[in-house]
C-alpha cells in the first residue's frame, strides 16, 4: 500500500509534465519560420510592385492620346496610339526583320550549338578543358568591344547593310553561351541509349538528331528562348551592321519615336512596345510546354 501511494504522486507529477509540455509550444521556432514567411512575402510583394510599375506606364500610356511619364490612368482611353502606328512602315515591317533577324540566328545557332556540344559532352579530349574555359571567357566579353573591328571586317568583305551578315553575326556572338548551357543539357542523356542505337546501325549523327536531342527537348527549349531573348531586344549591332530602313528591326525603329527636338510621342511608344513584346510571348507559350516535360530519356533503357 505504501509503495502504491508513493507511485500515485509520482505518476501525477508526470501526467502534470506532459500536459504542461503539451500547452507550451513543441517547436519554438516556428514563431520564427512564420515571421520569416511573412518577411519575404512583404519583400517579394515590394520587388513585384517596384517590378509593375513600368509595366502599368505602357498600358496606361498606350491607351493615353496625351500620355506623360507619369503613371495614371487615362482621362479618356482610346485606341488613337494603336490605330497610328498600325502600318507597315512603322510597326509591321520592323517587327518582320527582327522576326526574320532573330528567328534565323536564333535558328543558326541552335543547330551549331548542338553540334559542337555532342563531341564536348561524349568524347575526351586533352583541350576540352581549355575549349570550355575559352567559352566561357567569350560569354563575359561585352560585344561592343569588338564592333569597331567587326564593322571594319564587314566593310572589307562587303557585308554591310547585309540582313545575311547581320544574322551569321548575331549567332556567332551567342553561340558561346549557347555551347555551354547545351553542352550541359546533353550531360544529362544516358550514353547507354546511344549505343543500343549504335548496335543497330544507327550513325553519330542519325543518335544526335533522332534520340539526343528529342530527349533533351526542355533544354533545347530553355536554349532558344535565352538566345531569341536575348537578340530580340539587341540593338547595338543591328544599328552597326545595317543601313537602310526597310532592312531595320524593331529595336532600332524605336528611335523613329523620338523627334530630332527631343519630343517622344509617349503614347504611339508604348503602344509600340506592347505590339514588340507579342513575338517574345507568343514564344513563351510555345515553349513552355517542353519546359515542363522534363527527361524523358528512362524509359530508353528498359526491355
Amino acid at each position: 500500500m505504501s509503495a502504491a501511494a508513493e507511485s500515485a504522486p509520482s505518476h501525477t507529477v508526470s501526467t502534470s509534465s506532459r500536459a504542461a509540455r503539451a500547452s507550451s509550444p513543441k517547436h519554438p521556432n516556428r514563431s520564427r519560420t512564420k515571421t520569416a514567411n511573412v518577411a519575404s512575402a512583404v519583400v517579394l510583394l515590394v520587388i513585384a510592385a517596384a517590378f509593375s510599375i513600368p509595366l502599368l506606364w505602357v498600358i496606361f500610356a498606350s491607351l493615353d492620346v496625351n500620355a506623360t511619364l507619369a503613371v495614371k490612368w487615362p482621362e479618356k482611353p482610346s485606341l488613337d496610339n494603336y490605330a497610328a502606328i498600325w502600318n507597315t512602315e512603322t510597326t509591321f515591317r520592323p517587327i518582320w526583320n527582327s522576326i526574320v533577324l532573330c528567328g534565323g540566328a536564333t535558328l543558326v545557332t541552335i543547330v551549331c550549338a548542338a553540334l559542337a556540344a555532342y563531341p564536348l559532352s561524349r568524347y575526351q579530349s586533352r583541350a576540352k578543358r581549355g575549349f570550355l574555359l575559352t567559352i566561357v571567357f567569350a560569354t563575359g566579353l561585352p560585344i561592343t568591344a569588338i564592333m569597331i573591328p567587326v564593322y571594319a571586317m564587314f566593310v572589307q568583305v562587303n557585308l554591310i547593310d547585309s540582313m545575311v551578315g547581320a544574322i551569321l553575326f548575331l549567332a556567332a556572338s551567342s553561340l558561346p553561351y549557347a555551347i555551354f548551357l547545351m553542352k550541359t543539357f546533353m550531360d544529362s542523356v544516358p550514353k547507354e541509349i546511344e549505343e543500343s542505337a549504335w548496335t543497330e546501325g544507327a550513325s553519330t549523327m542519325q543518335t544526335l538528331w533522332s534520340i539526343v536531342l528529342p530527349l533533351m527537348r526542355p533544354g533545347t527549349a530553355v536554349v532558344t528562348i535565352f538566345t531569341f531573348v536575348g537578340m530580340w531586344g539587341n540593338f547595338f549591332v543591328p544599328f552597326m551592321l545595317l543601313l537602310s530602313p526597310d532592312k531595320l528591326p524593331a529595336a532600332v525603329s524605336l528611335y523613329t519615336f523620338s523627334s530630332q527636338y527631343g519630343q517622344v510621342a509617349y503614347g504611339q511608344l508604348a503602344a509600340f512596345s506592347i505590339l514588340y513584346s507579342l513575338p517574345v510571348v507568343v514564344l513563351y507559350l510555345l515553349m513552355g510546354r517542353r519546359l515542363g516535360a522534363g527527361f524523358v530519356g528512362a524509359g530508353g533503357l528498359k526491355g
